[in-house]
């Protein structure tokens, strides 16, 4: 089967948002430039974007209109609701279920945001990890988010200004937290990753000099999520934007960084009997099934099965026989000035 691979930006800000300093023109703008499908928009605490007519189709790039529902911490990702849904007084996030329920009462759905988010001491950065582990009725997590990564660099004033001109060889992949919470609940229900920007484009003072840290021009280089579409979009926004749900909703999607070489045309498939399965389906066991991954390019594709690694090839593509059971997902490392650089992230399939 022929998919469509499309490439989105999940989880940024406009100045919609208290802290967001880009207006929606410049965004847009920056997403054409950048080859960008679709931005999935998360201002906080509200929809004011799309009150103001930015959902759909602008130009070549398919708009999104989202909320970042942000109190303190367990910051929430909602998507698919008419209206805004508050957190209430509950200004530290203490009960996040309530705003999860909230927004599955819409009908909408939503990711968990930055759940490992650490801050950075030194340049005064808060932390806003995720507190609750209890929730349920969530769609999905991120793995792989930009700022959570980046700022993890930050450890001394050289470094950090490297880190400033370079980002991209400063980013280190998913944490090893994350991930491995990511397998967990995945033996529990299908839990989907995304992958997320968080940009803001802040504007930042050094030696009196103020400047934007990260221009979405820029920033739109780095962590994208790629669906793949069963149909390709049709132009109709409505239509459109069911169908970037549904790819999300069902976890046929992957995450990567961008930056070093497109991701765009990455393959990760079971086939058995005939029959082809993608990431987020689910299919039984039989001793004919065959896992294959492709890659754009010569990379180092790691094969996970139940949070472990089965087995590594230095290729661009790899086929093994599935010889039993378990939840299989794919990590890919491009070599980039002589390192293997974190790249692609695939969501599971699951074979019971």
């Amino acid at each position: 089967m022929n998919l469509f691979d499309y490439r989105g930006i999940i989880h940024l800000h406009s100045s919609f948002s208290y802290d967001g300093h880009a207006s929606m023109e410049k965004i847009v703008s920056a997403a054409q430039k950048n080859g960008i499908d679709f931005l999935m928009l998360t201002d906080h605490d509200h929809l004011q974007a799309r009150n103001e007519g930015w959902e759909g189709w602008q130009g070549r790039t398919l708009v999104i209109v989202g909320e970042e529902i942000a109190p303190r911490f367990s910051h929430y990702l909602a998507f698919r609701t008419d209206r805004p849904v508050s957190y209430g007084t509950d200004h530290e996030g203490k009960e996040p279920q309530k705003y999860i329920d909230a927004v599955n009462e819409q009908g909408g759905f939503g990711f968990i945001a930055h759940p490992d988010h650490e801050g950075t001491e030194m340049f005064h950065v808060k932390h806003y990890p995720w507190t609750d582990w209890k929730v349920n009725a969530y769609a999905g997590i991120s793995i792989w988010d930009f700022m959570t990564d980046w700022q993890k660099s930050l450890n001394g004033y050289f470094e950090a200004f490297l880190s400033f001109l370079f980002p991209a060889y400063f980013l280190k992949g998913p944490r090893r937290i994350t991930l491995e919470r990511w397998d967990s609940l995945n033996q529990i229900r299908k839990t989907v990753g995304i992958g997320e920007l968080d940009n803001h484009a802040s504007i930042k003072r050094v030696f009196g000099i103020s400047f934007v840290a990260f221009p979405f021009n820029r920033a739109l280089k780095f962590i994208s999520t790629h669906i793949l579409a069963r149909d390709p979009f049709s132009g109709d926004s409505k239509h459109d934007i069911g169908q970037v749900y549904h790819s999300l909703l069902n976890g046929c999607c992957y995450f990567s960084l961008d930056y070093f070489h497109k991701a765009n045309g990455f393959q990760f498939l079971i086939e058995q009997e005939k029959q082809e399965y993608y990431m987020g389906d689910c299919l039984r066991f039989s001793r004919n099934a065959q896992l294959t991954v492709s890659c754009p390019m010569p990379a180092l594709i790691r094969i996970i099965r139940n949070g472990r690694e089965m087995s590594n090839s230095k290729s661009a593509r790899l086929s093994i026989p599935v010889e039993e059971p378990g939840i299989y997902r794919t990590e890919a490392y491009l070599k980039s000035y002589g390192k293997y650089r974190p790249w692609i992230y695939s969501n599971p399939i699951f074979v019971t």
